[in-house]
């Protein structure tokens, strides 16, 4: 097998892992859904692309506009799914929020919080709610 072949078979590897991530985030992404309706929240939106990154899920609950993401860890070994969002996750989360609340929420001048939603490899789901402030 020649270089250029394995460099192919190697991208085409990768791009079956990037699917399998995405359905994987897509299945504990709607467990999330599920669990905030049953609190009330009011899905608005589910994976909002922006410019500046994706919004896994906004929703409104009381008025109030929820920017939250949702992380999952399979394993305690990578960690509390909570600790993956950082500051450099936050400032993203931030700037994709103020997009959409630039096109879609200011209008209506609601108010906006950043919550977190945690699943664990035992499915355990933890929300932080206005988890962190915005971030320039």
């Amino acid at each position: 097998m020649t270089k250029s072949k394995q460099k192919c078979r190697r991208g085409k590897i990768r791009e079956v892992r990037e699917l399998n991530k995405r359905q994987v985030g897509n299945e504990y992404e709607a467990i999330a859904a599920e669990y905030l309706k049953k609190k009330g929240y009011r899905i608005l939106e589910k994976n909002y692309y922006t410019p500046f990154g994706e919004l896994d899920i906004i929703a409104d609950k009381d008025g109030i506009l929820c920017y939250i993401e949702i992380k999952y860890r399979s394993s305690k070994k990578y960690g509390n799914p909570l600790e993956a969002v950082d500051f450099r996750k936050q400032r993203r989360i931030s700037k994709s929020a103020m997009y959409h609340y630039m096109t879609h929420g200011a209008k209506q001048k609601k108010a906006c919080r950043f919550d977190v939603i945690g699943i664990n490899a035992e499915h355990q789901i933890t929300h932080v709610e206005n988890a962190f402030p915005y971030c320039e």
